[in-house]
């Protein structure tokens, strides 16, 4: 197994962060050496989360814990969207796939009093304040990757429709059933989007896989949470960012759950590499331009493709 020590843990700006300052720069480089060397880090930051997080695994437990006919009213035709339950995409899990959390009936009308026709208030505004702090933080790495890259400022409006929409998924791993010293885990991937921000319920089983080969535990701090590269990211870094290959590993007997938002570009964008990231030496052109929509159409026909980026968008 991997050492912890190895995924870089940065103590975030939260509030008050000063563009262009000597701090702000420091911060920019540790962010992109993380994400050119492991696709990831781990972020640090109390103001982030504590009483949001409390209430919202609390209301999580009681999500996962309702009768299964009450889930699968949760439904949605498109793709990784709505209740499922050991599916073909997130197998020995169940997981709930909400688009456009931020939109206040989307949480409540769609979501929320549709499992709970009584209402939840409390759940509703944690996963609302919840996905807006971790939108709010996404952005901001993205703008660090901006300007570690020394780019214009004019990507500054691109990363931020990179940031456009998100998909926030709530998901109670499986146990293995029939032994406390088994354990099961999940097919390795790498996620479609941006970014992939995670937070757990203190039950660890993340692993990321090293550019050496070995799985590495990502034991996730109480007031902390994992941001992670995504193919969408890595195709418009012309893959300098490594998009970083995961799993998740169940043991034991405690349930492991999890929130994710996954940053996810404008409908319709185009992912396409800044010109300034092209050298013909260094780091010749790696993927055409391509619709975001159409890479996700081409990984839900193909779910479990080994290096579906190079595939579908690689020259």
């Amino acid at each position: 197994m991997g050492i912890e020590c190895e995924i870089p843990i940065l103590d975030f700006p939260t509030s008050g962060v000063i563009e262009e300052s000597e701090g702000w720069k420091e911060m920019c480089k540790k962010v992109r050496e993380a994400f050119e060397n492991h696709g990831c880090f781990i972020v640090r930051g109390d103001e982030i989360l504590n009483q949001s997080r409390e209430e919202l695994f609390t209301g999580m437990k009681s999500l996962f814990d309702l009768p299964e006919e009450t889930k699968q009213k949760f439904f949605s035709p498109n793709a990784y969207r709505g209740f499922t339950n050991k599916g073909d995409h997130i197998p020995h899990a169940d997981s709930f796939g909400i688009y456009d959390t931020l939109k206040a009936d989307t949480v409540d009308e769609d979501f929320v009093n549709l499992l709970w026709p009584q209402g939840n208030p409390t759940f509703s505004k944690s996963l609302t304040s919840m996905t807006s702090k971790m939108r709010e933080l996404s952005l901001l790495v993205l703008k660090m990757v901006v300007e570690s890259f020394g780019l214009p400022q004019r990507y500054n409006l691109e990363v931020e429709q990179l940031n456009s929409n998100n998909n926030t998924r709530l998901t109670k791993y499986k146990l293995p059933e029939d032994s406390k010293d088994s354990e099961i885990a999940l097919a390795p991937h790498s996620d479609k989007c941006t970014l992939s921000l995670i937070c757990d319920n203190g039950v660890q089983g993340l692993q990321v896989l090293s550019k050496t080969g070995n799985w590495v535990d990502v034991n996730i701090p109480q007031n902390g949470f994992v941001v992670q590269v995504a193919d969408a990211l890595k195709a418009w870094s012309n893959g300098i960012f490594q998009a970083c290959n995961h799993r998740v590993v169940t043991r034991g007997d405690k349930e492991r759950i999890a929130f994710i938002l996954m940053a996810i570009p404008k409908e319709n964008m185009v992912i396409e590499v800044p010109s300034e990231l092209v050298d013909d030496e260094n780091h010749p052109l790696r993927y055409r331009p391509f619709k975001y929509e159409e890479y996700i159409h081409y990984r839900y026909l193909n779910p479990v493709q080994e290096g579906a980026l190079e595939k579908f968008g690689g020259l």
